[in-house]
């Protein structure tokens, strides 16, 4: 698609608007925080929703049953199958939503867009331990040092005319969200119990 597409037409997409929270959106220096794309506001909306159904609903217990012990809840009659196909449709349309974000955020595609986000979204749910809320914190740590090494970038090349010291090449820079990363599964993997049988085919 790219090199039949993009890479002859070069189309661009336009921008989501911004929905501003009154009041809020005023207050100084913090107001840029209530002022966010649909898109911002959905996916905050998803995390309450999320775990929500996760652990106060049938569909959920039904959800953490196949993923714990299936072959207890196939017993008590749940379709394992049924709902482990489910729960990955949903699951993939969510990570549509952010791709589909991705996409509009970024004015034209070019391979490897994604800069290994996949891999630090996997990272987020280790740390958060498997759960909606702390797996949504853990992507605003993993964002917060992705925006940190953009703004020291940016801050480095309008501020030095010479040569850069080793620690400061817009490579090396370029590594801190992947090495928070690491240093963070490194301390929390031991600690974070994934589901189970997750990735465990179930054979009735």
């Amino acid at each position: 698609f790219y090199d039949q597409f993009y890479a002859r037409s070069s189309p661009t997409v336009g921008k989501l608007p911004t929905l501003s929270i009154p009041l809020l959106s005023d207050i100084p220096v913090f107001g840029r925080l209530f002022q966010q794309q649909p898109v911002v506001w959905s996916a905050l909306l998803l995390v309450g929703i999320s775990h929500f159904v996760l652990f106060y609903t049938p569909w959920g217990l039904r959800t953490r049953a196949v993923g714990e012990h299936p072959r207890a809840a196939d017993t008590v009659g749940i379709n394992v199958f049924f709902m482990r196909y489910a729960n990955v449709v949903i699951g993939s349309c969510i990570a549509g939503l952010g791709g589909a974000y991705l996409i509009v955020e970024v004015p034209t595609f070019t391979p490897g867009l994604t800069a290994g986000r996949g891999f630090i979204a996997l990272a987020a749910l280790i740390f958060g331990n498997w759960k909606p809320v702390g797996a949504w914190a853990a992507t605003l740590l993993f964002g917060l040092t992705s925006a940190i090494q953009i703004n020291i970038q940016q801050c480095v090349s309008t501020s030095s005319g010479g040569d850069l010291p080793f620690f400061l090449l817009p490579q090396i820079i370029g590594l801190l969200p992947y090495v928070v990363t690491i240093v963070v599964l490194a301390g929390f993997v031991g600690r974070s119990s994934p589901p189970a049988s997750v990735g465990v085919p179930y054979e009735k």
